[in-house]
């Protein structure tokens, strides 16, 4: 390639030197004592080197020696940049705020590479590091958690060997294969239908319940106000445009939230532990319930160390007349590529008046009928049911798996959890409420749907009646 033939394409020369410095011959018309000079600013298509670097230039033929001497200086070191006094000067800072200087060779562009790539793993090592993500267990955190039966090499266990994905995949590719997987009707085609009830003026003598979207539940009984797994934002990630809420399905913010005596949180993913919501909230709670492990997000996220209860499976607090008992599940924990540093754990909350369960997150096993058995008959359980795949499905119950659940529980009624305003999981988003409805006939326990923000009274429905009215379908409302 010449260097005319460059300076028309735009591109430098392939190595350094491979252009001739000196102007060609039918080039010199108007070089310095030629008799063909005529003062005028004649651009010739010259190319001009620098040690290492190569640009596309075309001088004047006034500034050919000037050239020279320059690139002389340059080279032998008494010097490392130009200085040209035509009007062509102003070439070299538009160049390189343009970013057109090229570096010459291979070792340049693999500079550039690890030079990009550099800049992508700072970025993704602030994100990772922000407070959304929450803190890791260490020191007396640490040394509680390696006390622990279900913690061992580093992590904890479920009681049964639990695979959390069972098609041989790595829990990345999943991810990604599940981003880009067509989701069958995944949103509702309206907005979800919800009530706001003003918790403020609730009777705090009331036992009842309010579902609050997905997980998230607001509990009165026994006189505390407990508040369990609040996700109240409009997404359910760290990014704001993954795993969006539905639309209608967010009607209560953190400003509509009373003081809350007690604070209930399961474990520690996106869709159960939510980093603005909590931030928010934090004036308002007085006690907070965990599974080991979790308590060290919430100290990063400004709470008190003297507030947070942390618990391992059997574990029990007790607030007045409330007992809270700390439950087993089948699951995993982990906000980042990190798992299993934390406990993931279920609620049993007991009155001398009341049971209620809640399951968390948790695939089907023995635990649901060892806790029928010690705590049965159970007024209300609050089950997972929903972001279900064959692949996962250790650790996510199918809806007939939680219907069965019920079942060993020996549950009054059922009010399906995990479901209704996220979509997680590849089926169609009111999927898990037709399955359930099936899979609840014919059971010796009432199924009961209420709509998010409507109450539902702790009454036993055969002696009330008052469970009749929470058992529409509501998602069928939404054309």
């Amino acid at each position: 390639m010449t260097a005319g033939a460059a300076q028309a394409c735009g591109l430098p020369h392939d190595a350094l030197g491979s252009a001739p410095f000196d102007m060609p011959a039918h080039q010199t018309a108007g070089k310095p004592g030629d008799s063909g000079m005529t003062g005028a600013c004649q651009r010739l298509p010259v190319y001009v080197f620098c040690p290492g670097w190569q640009m596309p230039w075309s001088p004047c033929s006034m500034c050919y020696e000037r050239i020279r001497q320059e690139k002389e200086a340059i080279v032998s070191g008494s010097r490392t940049c130009w200085r040209l006094s035509c009007a062509h000067r102003p070439f070299l800072t538009e160049l390189l705020t343009k970013a057109t200087i090229m570096r010459t060779g291979w070792r340049g562009k693999v500079l550039v590479v690890l030079l990009i790539l550099g800049c992508v793993a700072s970025s993704i090592f602030i994100f990772l590091r922000s407070a959304r993500f929450g803190a890791l267990p260490e020191n007396e955190h640490l040394a509680r958690i390696q006390r622990s039966p279900h913690y061992a090499g580093g992590v904890f266990h479920n009681d049964l060997p639990t695979e959390v994905l069972r098609d041989g995949r790595g829990f990345m590719s999943t991810l990604v294969q599940s981003f880009f997987m067509k989701k069958e009707h995944p949103f509702p085609d309206g907005p979800v239908p919800t009530v706001k009830t003003p918790l403020e003026s609730l009777d705090r003598n009331l036992d009842m319940v309010i579902w609050l979207g997905h997980s998230s539940f607001f509990v009165q009984l026994g006189g505390q106000r407990i508040l369990i797994d609040p996700v109240l934002s409009d997404y359910a990630s760290p990014v704001p445009f993954s795993t969006r809420a539905f639309p209608g399905s967010s009607p209560y913010t953190t400003d509509d939230i009373p003081e809350i005596d007690l604070l209930l949180i399961s474990h520690d993913h996106w869709d159960h532990l939510d980093h603005p919501t909590l931030v928010a909230l934090r004036p308002k709670i007085r006690q907070i319930c965990c599974g080991l492990g979790v308590g060290a997000h919430l100290q990063r996220w400004g709470f008190s160390r003297s507030i947070i209860h942390e618990g391992d499976w059997g574990d029990r607090i007790t607030l007045e007349d409330l007992t809270v008992h700390i439950t087993s599940s089948r699951h995993f924990s982990g906000r980042s590529l990190v798992r299993d540093k934390t406990l993931w754990v279920g609620f049993m909350l007991e009155t001398p008046q009341r049971r209620i369960f809640y399951s968390g997150d948790s695939g089907y096993g023995p635990h649901f009928a060892e806790l029928g058995e010690r705590f049965g008959p159970l007024d209300l359980v609050l089950l997972e049911c929903g972001q279900y795949d064959r692949r996962w499905d250790l650790i996510h119950m199918m809806p007939e798996e939680t219907a069965r659940a019920a079942d060993d529980l020996r549950a009054r009624r059922l009010l399906p959890a995990h479901s209704g305003k996220f979509s997680i999981a590849c089926h169609a988003w009111d999927e898990p409420y037709k399955r359930i409805t099936a899979a609840s006939r014919g059971r010796t326990w009432r199924l009961v749907t209420p709509m998010i923000g409507e109450v539902l009274v702790l009454e036993m429905a055969q002696d009330t009646g008052e469970g009749e009215k929470h058992t529409a379908a509501w998602w069928q409302q939404i054309h």
